[in-house]
């Protein structure tokens, strides 16, 4: 009777950590495919409606494939979403802000943007760590749920000298 008892427990775990994986919201869910691995990250549309839905409309068109960490700062962020690589580039769509009082900490994605609030287009950054001065005035839609040791490993610097790129970024319910 033990040994049953054993056996429905991990059966029992299985299936709690089955329907966990399948329990995420696919459609809100991006995989961010570093060359050191794959980074999950969970979309805020409570957060920030607008930003969410221009930022999966880039990932489906594949913007963001290839394009550089531009702007990579320790202790703070690692910046990319600029097709030029310079950090003055976009897509050419501004979005307006929807600021939150959602805080920036670490795994937080923020959309980058000029001194004009709404001036927000395809740049984002990823927090290492928290950053409380930038909370109310940069808008949250994402938070890294997986993979974090994965953005921990971009390379440094405001260029950094070889940056590293996103191999690819998909939405998760695209993928097959």
């Amino acid at each position: 009777m033990t040994r049953f008892f054993k056996l429905l427990g991990s059966l029992l775990l299985a299936m709690t950590i089955a329907n966990t994986a399948s329990a995420r919201d696919l459609e809100n869910t991006l995989y961010l495919d570093l060359t050191y691995g794959r980074v999950v990250i969970e979309l805020r549309p409570d957060l920030a409606p607008k930003h969410v839905a221009r930022i999966k409309e880039l990932v489906r068109q594949g913007f963001y494939d290839g394009i550089v960490f531009h702007r990579v700062i320790e202790g703070f962020m690692a910046q990319t979403g600029d097709p030029t690589g310079t950090g003055m580039g976009g897509s050419g769509q501004k979005i307006d802000a929807e600021f939150s009082k959602e805080p920036f900490k670490r795994g937080t994605l923020g959309m980058a943007r000029s001194q004009s609030p709404n001036s927000a287009d395809s740049q984002f950054f990823i927090m290492f760590a928290a950053g409380d001065f930038l909370n109310g005035q940069y808008t949250v839609w994402g938070q890294v749920v997986e993979g974090m040791e994965f953005v921990d490993k971009i390379k440094r610097g405001e260029p950094p000298a070889n940056p590293d790129k996103i191999v690819k970024i998909q939405v998760a319910a695209d993928v097959k």
